[in-house]
């Protein structure tokens, strides 16, 4: 019942506010499990997504958002389970893995839609991502279910991350034909399986989205991309030169002398 006042009341007002334009519907089933892989350009990804489906898609959220203090914490745990997402412990890496495909597999069990991004993490710049394979492989051989590729346009540029307030533009959705695993099935152990069967999603999600693929996990790039702004705000400070902002720069003796 919460989910779907939440459903209702959100869903509502992102597709008035925003106006999400769908492709590929007709591709989600009517009933019955079903995987929805996505890339993952922003935080209102999973949010949007559910927006614009009849039925109800559970995602893996951090359990922080579960458990902060507060009012404003209680409400965000309120607002998190409300639109049907599912908290993981995520401080230990292979203790969240093996919790989200635990997660995964009841809410597929069930005969409801589940939803994952097999990139792991936000992408950092635009582009696509090598997608992890423990996931969304393991889940998909553990039960049968189909799955179904997504690709999320535009979204990254409506909440550009560290920003509050969003743009009021028009993001869209790309919903693939749904892949079948089962000829898979009792081999989640072989690592070479995992990896083709991810990859092969990851192909079928490169091209409904049209981005640029990068044969690297998202962590390791955010990892790059994070170096490589210290080493150029370290390489800033050493060209400042040491005396900057004492008054034996460029701007201290010529302007006193300018001003005398």
């Amino acid at each position: 019942m919460i989910y779907g006042a939440m459903k209702f009341s959100l869903g509502g007002s992102l597709k008035l506010a925003f106006r999400p334009w769908v492709e590929g519907i007709e591709n989600v089933p009517t009933e019955g499990p079903a995987i929805l892989a996505s890339n993952h350009l922003s935080f209102s990804d999973s949010f949007f997504l559910p927006a614009v489906l009849d039925r109800k898609v559970t995602f893996i959220a951090k359990a922080e958002y579960f458990t902060s203090p507060g009012v404003k914490g209680k409400l965000t745990a309120a607002f998190f389970k409300g639109v049907g997402q599912l908290p993981v412990d995520r401080s230990g890496a292979r203790g969240a893995g093996e919790a989200a495909i635990k997660s995964g597999i009841e809410v597929l069990e069930r005969g409801e839609l589940f939803g994952i991004y097999p990139e792991g993490t936000r992408s950092p710049d635009g582009r696509l991502y090598r997608g992890k394979p423990g996931g969304l492989a393991r889940v998909a051989l553990a039960t049968g279910a189909p799955v179904i590729p997504v690709a999320m346009i535009d979204t990254e540029k409506v909440q550009p991350p560290g920003k509050i307030v969003p743009k009021m533009i028009r993001p869209g959705i790309r919903i693939g034909k749904p892949l079948d695993f089962t000829r898979y099935q009792g081999m989640e152990g072989d690592r070479f399986i995992l990896r083709s069967v991810t990859d092969e999603v990851m192909y079928e999600i490169m091209k409904l989205s049209g981005q640029e693929y990068v044969d690297i996990y998202a962590t390791a790039a955010k990892r790059q991309i994070a170096d490589e702004k210290k080493k150029a705000e370290g390489e800033a400070k050493k060209a400042e030169g040491p005396g900057k902002g004492k008054g034996h720069g460029t701007d201290g003796p010529g302007k006193a002398e300018a001003g005398a």
